[in-house]
Order: structure tokens, then C-alpha cells, then sequence
């Protein structure tokens, strides 16, 4: 089988071919990636009669029993139809423990899931030279495949969507299409018994998917957890965002905390300090915003700016390492919040 271009993505899984025993989605949205491969084992289970058997592998189910894939893949269920195994890139599921599979039609159906792969990485030239299997990239929604999301999101909902309104929207959504779909059922809630979806409904409620994966990246860091920072910093790099951005973000967020915070320590209420911030903080990001004022004080966010100002001309000096030195400096930052938190306690 041939690769699937991103953009003939679409029209291939609304009727992807008898003929293919296993797919592998791959890319950089892994709401995408999720989602496709749900609606994908759907399918192929409800093409059976009786319907086919969906079934769940990962790397901890493999552990205790390496053949399980195998085992499942070629047993047919006892009450017939086809098993259509889920499973995920990793330890146990490889280019190498997958060759023998894909030599051979499958009797069942194999969807692997992974992660952003290169033209070149052993699991995806597997998919794209096997007679009998297929690999799509998933990458961030624009375009058909941004306008066909919204449209099924709003349809299902029984609304309608003005103009300016579906413009605002894309141009908001597509970082990732969980987090998309997120942002649209919540708008969906939000605009119910209006009819139709105007401009200020999806200004008040949608937050830029972009910019709120970043906010995700510098709130954890911020507020000390390091683990949390580098999975939304992985996420959020593995969706197209520019490791340099990050850190000029983190540099931006630790200058307005710095001149928040050191208004409040000037003697002025910090509800009057949020309330004077231009531009305003988006009420989601209050509440957090809120608690790092309380937590950092100017004479640490001014060693913290030191240390991002450090790792942005690192960025600039090796751009070849710059996602290192943004992970680095998420990890600084985060060790500066904890110890900061511990001198409260």
C-alpha cells in the first residue's frame, strides 16, 4: 500500500479499502491520532456479521505476554466476525516485532498508534511497503479537515454558525483535535438555545488552542511541577510549536508576574493589580495566575527571568538544541517554584 497524503486523509477513513489488515496512524496531533484510530476499529467492527471484537494492547499488557498481538491477530473470535486489535508504539510494539505480522494477510485487523514518525524511522516504512496495510499522518487540523470538524461538532448540536463567527473559530482551534473538540463541545453548551453561533459566543468561551497549550507548559512549570511541564511541553512541540516561542512565552508570563508582584509588594491589593493588567488576563488563567503571584516573590521571578534570558540566547546561539534548552530551563523554573513554596511552608 502507499502512504495517505494528510490531506486525502479524510476521504480514505470515511471508506478505507476491505483489502487493508493494518494501519498505522502517525503525526503530530495525538487527539488525532486517538480519535481516527476509535472511529477506524468502529468501523471495521461494524462491516462484520456478527460484528467484529475490538480489542485494547498496550506495552503492559505485552509485558506478562509477548504474543498476545499475535495471538489475538490470528484467532478468530468464537462467535464470529474478526478481531480488530488497538495497540500504540513502544517497547513491545516495534518495527521489528511487527515484520512477521504484516508479511502475511492478517485475519484480523491491527491499528497502531504512534507518535510523530520521520520518512525514514523503520515502523512507517513498514506500514508504506506492506501490500496489505496503510499508514496516515495526523497533523494539526486546518482547512477541510478544521471546517468538516466544526461543522460535525455544531451539526450535532443542531446549531448554526454565522460567517465571522466560523472564521473566529479556525482561527482559535487546530493546535490539537482534542483539545479542538474540547473547545467546540464546551462552545456548544455555551451557545445551546441560541440557534446559531455568533461572534461573541466564541470570543467568550474559545480559547486560542495555540496559545493554551503554551499557557499549559508555563502554568505547571510555574507552579513547580516539573513532570507535568515537560509532557505539555513535548505535546506541545510535537504539534508544531517552536521550542524559541516557548521560552519567549516563559520570558513574557515571568515579566508580567514580576510587575504584578511587585506592585503587591508596594502595598497594592493584587485583585486591583489583576484587574489594571493590560492586556487583560483571560479568566481562565486567573485563578492560577493568581496563586504563582502568591507564591514567587520579584527577588525570585527576577532570578527566573535571568535564567530564561539565559536559555533564550542559548536557543538562538544553537537552534539544533533549542527544545533541549526550553526543557531545561521548564525544569529550572520548576525546581526555583518548589523550593519557593517550601520556604512557606
Amino acid at each position: 500500500m502507499v502512504a495517505i497524503k494528510p490531506q486525502n486523509a479524510l476521504s480514505f477513513l470515511a471508506k478505507p479499502d476491505p483489502a487493508l489488515r493494518a494501519i498505522l496512524l502517525y503525526g503530530s496531533d495525538a487527539g488525532s491520532v486517538s480519535e481516527r484510530a476509535q472511529k477506524l476499529a468502529a468501523l471495521f467492527a461494524a462491516r462484520e456479521n456478527p460484528p467484529g471484537e475490538i480489542v485494547r494492547l498496550d506495552d503492559a499488557d505485552l509485558d506478562g505476554d509477548p504474543d498476545r498481538l499475535s495471538i489475538e491477530l490470528l484467532t478468530m473470535p468464537m462467535f464470529g466476525g474478526s478481531k480488530i486489535v488497538r495497540t500504540s508504539q513502544g517497547r513491545r510494539v516495534t518495527a521489528a516485532t511487527l515484520k512477521s505480522l504484516l508479511s502475511e494477510p492478517l485475519p484480523g485487523v491491527l491499528i497502531v498508534e504512534a507518535g510523530n514518525l520521520r520518512p525514514d524511522e523503520g515502523l512507517r516504512g513498514l506500514f508504506e511497503k506492506s501490500a496489505s496495510a496503510a499508514a496516515i499522518g495526523c497533523y494539526a487540523d486546518e482547512g477541510a479537515s478544521l471546517a468538516a470538524l466544526i461543522a460535525e461538532v455544531l451539526g450535532a448540536a443542531g446549531l448554526k454558525i454565522t460567517t465571522e463567527a466560523r472564521e473566529e473559530l479556525a482561527h482559535r482551534l487546530g493546535a490539537d483535535r482534542a483539545l479542538s473538540r474540547s473547545e467546540l463541545e464546551k462552545l456548544c453548551l455555551y451557545a445551546a438555545g441560541a440557534g446559531t453561533v455568533e461572534i461573541d459566543h466564541v470570543e467568550t468561551i474559545v480559547g486560542d488552542a495555540s496559545e493554551l497549550a503554551i499557557d499549559r507548559v508555563l502554568n505547571s512549570a510555574a507552579m513547580g511541577d516539573a513532570q507535568a511541564a515537560l509532557a505539555e511541553c513535548d505535546r506541545a512541540l510535537a504539534s508544531g510549536e517552536n521550542a524559541q516561542l516557548i521560552i519567549l512565552m516563559a520570558q513574557r508570563h515571568f515579566q508580567r508576574l514580576q510587575r504584578t508582584r511587585a506592585g503587591v509588594e508596594a502595598g497594592r491589593p493584587l485583585d486591583e493589580m489583576l484587574r489594571q493588567m493590560r492586556p487583560p488576563i483571560h479568566f481562565k488563567q486567573r485563578a492560577g495566575f493568581e496563586r504563582q503571584c502568591r507564591l514567587w516573590s520579584s527577588a525570585q521571578l527576577g532570578q527566573a527571568l535571568a535564567r530564561i534570558g539565559a536559555a533564550a540566547k542559548a536557543a538562538r546561539l544553537g537552534s539544533s538544541l533549542e527544545a533541549a534548552h526550553a526543557e531545561r530551563l521548564l525544569l529550572e523554573l520548576a525546581r526555583m517554584a518548589r523550593q519557593a513554596a517550601a520556604r512557606q511552608a
